[in-house]
């Protein structure tokens, strides 16, 4: 073997983990970029003001990005996200508005958090009917949340005749005139919803990395078999992806509920969309078994920005959709072109070690 030939051989390995380095930063590249961009081409971007609508923003988008990463890391998929919080919107505002009247002459009150607990049960019963359809009547994911996509949008449409629920300001007497504080309110000059963000984002990126759970969500996704072969209750965890998705879409519709304190049935809408672009573009691996809670939550970061820059650019709506639309498409892309430089630097690795 030549000199030249043995420092080509040395020099590819390098220049290939330079590579594979780059290409998993690259979420956190696109956020510097797409700030840099909208600082310079929005005026006003970086006020303070913005900052804090941006960061409601994004915390709506992170939510549903985290369980959809718990979904696609287990080889799954959940297209009823963004009904759900559209369901679960409605159901909070009923229960604000009217509470539970059986017809009787009489009716149930609920406080704030009484309503917040029977709604996010609603968004969880959802997501195990997701589980059901897919482990035991052996439904496609795709198809199955296909279905309860349209099914929690109908029912939230039939709860109101597709009208809205206005003035969700509660009643002192009931303890349920705080519900507005969860979308509005803030704790130490930081809005309540980023607070709810921290503390979910943690729970989740604790069970990812540091429970057995967690690694068996990988397992599930990596090979389902394989892991059903090694003693993983493959059925238990595909429940809990898709109850755990449902829990972060109700978590929304109480947050935008309380926001807007109205409600209306077609909130939510192609939410979904916008929560797998996240995870995706955070590294998950639309083929299962891999991803991260960290780079999802960057992703939503760009998502956000991007949804909010255009907007401040005055950018028309349909072109903000086809932008999304070509962010995915590269996502998926250069996700692809990591895995090959990935394998490439593997053999590599193990060609160096065999010398």
């Amino acid at each position: 073997m030549t000199d030249s030939t043995v420092s080509m051989s040395e020099s590819q390995p390098g220049s290939g983990s330079a590579l594979l380095l780059l290409l998993k930063a690259r979420t956190f590249i696109a956020l510097i970029l797409v700030v840099l961009f909208f600082s310079i081409a929005a005026p006003n971007f970086l006020s303070a003001a913005n900052l804090v609508i941006m960061s409601k923003h994004v915390a709506l988008n992170a939510f549903l990005a985290i369980g959809m990463t718990f979904v696609i890391v287990s080889g799954g998929i959940d297209l009823s996200v963004g009904s759900i919080v559209g369901l679960c919107g409605m159901v909070a505002g009923w229960l604000v508005l009217h509470g539970i009247n059986p017809g009787l002459g009489w009716s149930i009150q609920f406080n704030t958090f009484e309503i917040c607990l029977i709604v996010i049960a609603v968004g969880v019963m959802v997501g195990a009917l997701n589980a059901f359809l897919i482990t035991k009547l052996n439904v496609a994911p795709f198809i199955a949340t296909l279905g309860t996509l349209y099914i929690a949008r109908g029912s939230a449409m039939l709860s109101s005749d597709g009208r809205t629920f206005p003035n969700l300001n509660g009643n002192p007497e009931y303890g349920s005139d705080t519900f507005r504080w969860i979308g509005a309110g803030d704790m130490l000059g930081i809005p309540v919803s980023i607070w709810m963000l921290v503390i979910v984002g943690l729970g989740a990126a604790y069970i990812a990395r540091r429970t057995p759970l967690g690694r068996y969500i990988y397992a599930v996704g990596g090979n389902e078999k394989a892991a059903g072969l090694s003693g993983v209750r493959v059925t238990q965890i595909k429940y809990f992806v898709y109850m755990f998705s449902g829990f972060c879409a109700a978590l929304v519709g109480i947050i935008i509920a309380s926001q807007l304190v109205a409600a209306h049935p077609a909130t939510g809408d192609t939410f979904e969309l916008n929560a797998i672009a996240a995870a995706v573009l955070g590294g998950t691996s639309m083929s299962g078994g891999r991803g991260r809670i960290g780079g999802t939550i960057v992703g939503a970061f760009v998502i956000g920005v991007l949804s909010d820059g255009l907007v401040m650019m005055g950018v028309s709506a349909f072109w903000q959709t086809v932008i999304k639309g070509i962010v995915i498409v590269a996502a998926v892309v250069i996700d692809q072109a990591q895995q090959r430089v990935q394998a490439r630097v593997a053999l590599q690795a193990q060609a160096a070690l065999g010398k």
